[in-house]
C-alpha cells in the first residue's frame, strides 16, 4: 500500500502540471512561452498591420482639446451615422469614461484632432459590408493632425481599431502616441466567428458583446449557427409554429425580428456581416417539433418506430416550406450569402422507411443513399438561387458530388489540421474557407491559442491558382458545453489568434513577438470590459472588475 501511495505522490505532480514537466510542455507536445510577457517593438497592435513605421517622436494628447473629425476632402460627412457612432465609440475608447490627466507643460507636442479622409465617391454609409468590401486604409500620426485614409468606411472602422492601439500612457498618466505610419489591408476578405444559439441560447447581450470584441480584432463576419437539432431560436413570422414548439422557451429563449435587426445593424456599424445558417436536411430535429410532416418518420421493421430523422426529401410539401421559409430569410438577412449547412446527414431513418426505398427505385439510385442527398441538396440550391442569394455549404455537400453553382463557397471543418481537403475543393474550382483546425469550443490545458496561431491556410498541395481561390476562415465556438457564462473567457482572446492569421502577412509567424503583443492585446480588452483569460502569469494594468 505504501509503494503505491509513493508512486501516487510522483505521479500526482505530472497529472497536475502545475509545477514539474507541464510548465515546459503543452498538451500537444510542443515548448510553450512560459514567461511574463516583454515590450514589443510593435507595442500591443493586433493584428498586427501590413506595414508599420514607429518613430521616437512621441505626442500627447487631452481629452479636452482632442477630437475625431472628417477631413475636409472626405466624401463622407456629419450625415454619415456608422462613422459618426464610430467617432463617439474610439474617441471613449481611447479616454475612457472617468477623469484624465491634462497634458504636460513643457511635454512633448500636442495632437488635437484625427482627421477621416473617405477617398471614394461612395462612401458607403448606407451600405452593408460584402465579401468585397475595401477594408484598406493609411493612417499617418505626425503634426498637425493625424490623418486616417481609407477608400471606403470599412477601411476606416480598421483605421480607428489601429489608432486606438497605438495609445498608451506615459509615466504621469497622460495620452500618448508615437509618430507613426501605417499602411494596411487584409490578407483574406472573409474573417469570420461562429456562434451557436441552438445547444445553449445566447442572449442578444452577449451576442453585441461578442460583436463588439470582433471589431477589436478585426473579424468581419458573424456567422450565426442560429438553429440546429437541440431548439429553434429563430421567430420566424411565416411559420410561428417553430420557434412555438422548437425553441427551449418560446418566449425567453427566442430572437425576434426586431433583435435580429438589432444584431445586423449593430454588426453593420462596426463593419461585420451577419451569416446565418439554416442547416438541412439533419440537424432539424427542433423543425419537426412546429412543421407536421417535414421530418421523415423511421420505422422498426414494418412498423413505424416513433422516432423521426432528417428532413424528408421525397415530399412536394418539404419544398414548398423550404421556399416560403428561406423567402422570409433572404429578405430578413441582408447579406448576399446564407449557409445551408448540409453536414453530418444520418441516413439510418432514411433507410428504414419503406416510402424513401421505393422512391429510390424509381428515382434509380440503388442503394447509394448519398445520392438521395444530393437530390434534396440540388433541389434546396435551386429555390436559394431563384431568391438571388449566395450559398455556403459543409463539405460534406462537395464531397457528396452535389451540382453547385460557381460561386458556392465550400466549407472546410473536417481534418483538424491537415488542409488536403483544401486543395481538392480549390482544385474543382470553388472558393474555399477553413475552419477545420479552429474548433475554439475544444480546449487544451495551457496556451492553445499558440496552435491555432500557427497554423497556415495554404499549406496545401496545389496551384496559386487555387490558392487565391482560398478567400479565408472561420473560428468556430460550438455550444454543447457553452453558453453566456463561459463564452467569452473561452472565446478571447483566442480567437484573437485566428483573427491575426487571417488579417496580417503571411510572414507574420513570431511567437515570441505574438506573446508579447497578445499579452498586452488582452489587458487592452480587460481594460474595454472584456473578460478575456490570461496566456499566462501576469497581471493588467486595469484589471477585470465584472461586468
Amino acid at each position: 500500500m505504501f509503494a503505491v501511495l509513493r508512486w501516487a505522490v510522483l505521479f500526482l505532480p505530472l497529472c497536475l502540471g502545475v509545477r514539474l514537466f507541464h510548465n515546459l510542455y503543452c498538451e500537444t507536445g510542443e515548448v510553450e512561452i512560459r514567461r511574463n510577457p516583454e515590450p514589443s517593438k510593435y507595442g500591443s497592435l493586433w493584428p498586427l498591420p501590413q506595414k508599420v513605421q514607429l518613430s521616437a517622436g512621441l505626442f500627447q494628447m487631452s481629452s479636452a482639446s482632442f477630437a475625431i473629425v472628417d477631413a475636409k476632402q472626405s466624401s463622407a460627412g456629419s450625415d454619415c451615422n456608422i462613422l459618426q457612432d464610430a467617432y463617439r465609440r474610439y474617441y471613449e475608447y481611447v479616454f475612457g469614461r472617468g477623469v484624465q490627466r491634462d497634458t504636460r507643460r513643457g511635454g512633448p507636442p500636442v495632437l488635437t484632432q484625427l482627421q477621416v479622409w473617405i477617398s471614394s465617391p461612395d462612401p458607403q454609409c448606407d451600405s452593408y459590408p460584402t465579401i468585397s468590401s475595401d477594408e484598406s486604409y493609411e493612417l499617418f500620426v505626425s503634426l498637425p493632425n493625424v490623418v486616417l485614409k481609407a477608400p471606403q468606411i470599412w477601411g476606416a472602422l480598421r483605421g480607428l481599431e489601429t489608432f486606438s492601439q497605438l495609445v498608451h500612457e506615459d509615466e504621469y498618466g497622460v495620452k500618448c502616441v508615437n509618430e507613426t505610419i501605417v499602411t494596411d489591408f487584409p490578407r483574406f476578405a472573409y474573417r469570420g466567428l461562429l456562434l451557436d444559439t441552438s445547444r445553449h441560447f445566447l442572449p442578444v447581450n452577449d451576442i453585441l458583446h461578442t460583436l463588439e470584441t470582433m471589431a477589436m480584432n478585426k473579424f468581419n463576419v458573424f456567422h450565426w449557427h442560429i438553429v440546429d437539432d437541440p431548439s429553434f431560436p429563430y421567430m420566424s413570422k411565416t411559420f410561428p409554429e417553430l420557434s412555438r414548439k422548437g425553441a427551449f422557451h418560446p418566449y425567453t429563449h427566442v430572437y425576434t425580428y426586431d433583435e435580429v435587426k438589432m444584431v445586423i445593424e449593430f454588426a453593420r456599424r462596426r463593419g461585420i456581416r451577419v451569416l446565418p445558417e439554416f442547416d438541412t436536411p439533419g440537424h432539424t430535429m427542433s423543425w419537426g417539433k412546429g412543421q407536421p410532416d417535414l421530418l421523415t418518420p423511421c420505422y422498426s421493421g414494418a412498423e413505424p418506430s416513433g422516432t423521426f430523422g432528417p428532413v424528408n426529401p421525397i415530399l412536394n410539401s418539404t419544398y414548398d416550406f423550404m421556399a416560403k421559409l428561406f423567402t422570409e430569410i433572404s429578405t430578413v438577412f441582408p447579406d448576399a450569402y446564407i449557409h445551408l449547412g448540409g453536414d453530418e446527414v444520418d441516413f439510418t431513418c432514411w433507410k428504414s422507411n419503406p416510402d424513401i426505398q421505393k422512391f429510390m427505385e424509381k428515382q434509380g439510385f440503388g442503394d447509394d443513399y448519398s445520392k438521395l442527398e444530393s437530390y434534396y441538396i440540388q433541389r434546396l440550391l435551386d429555390i436559394v438561387s431563384s431568391l438571388k442569394k449566395g450559398y455556403l455549404i459543409w463539405q460534406e455537400v462537395f464531397d457528396n458530388g452535389v451540382k453547385l453553382k460557381p460561386d458556392t463557397i465550400v466549407h472546410v471543418w473536417i481534418g483538424g489540421g491537415s488542409n488536403n481537403e483544401m486543395g481538392n475543393v480549390t482544385a474543382a474550382g470553388y472558393n474555399a474557407i477553413l475552419s477545420a483546425p479552429w474548433y475554439l469550443n475544444i480546449i487544451n490545458y495551457g496556451q492553445d491559442w499558440q496552435k491555432h496561431y500557427k497554423v497556415e491556410p495554404l499549406n496545401f498541395n496545389g496551384t496559386e491558382q487555387q490558392k487565391k481561390l482560398v478567400i479565408g476562415g472561420e473560428a468556430c465556438m460550438w455550444g454543447e458545453y457553452v453558453d453566456n457564462t463561459n463564452l467569452t473567457p473561452r472565446l478571447w482572446p483566442r480567437a484573437s489568434a485566428v483573427a491575426e492569421r487571417l488579417w496580417s502577412a503571411q510572414n507574420v509567424t513570431d511567437l515570441d513577438d505574438a506573446f508579447n503583443r497578445l499579452s498586452a492585446h488582452r489587458c487592452r480588452m480587460v481594460g474595454r470590459g472584456i473578460a478575456a483569460q490570461p496566456l499566462f502569469t501576469s497581471y493588467c494594468p486595469k484589471e477585470y472588475w465584472g461586468a
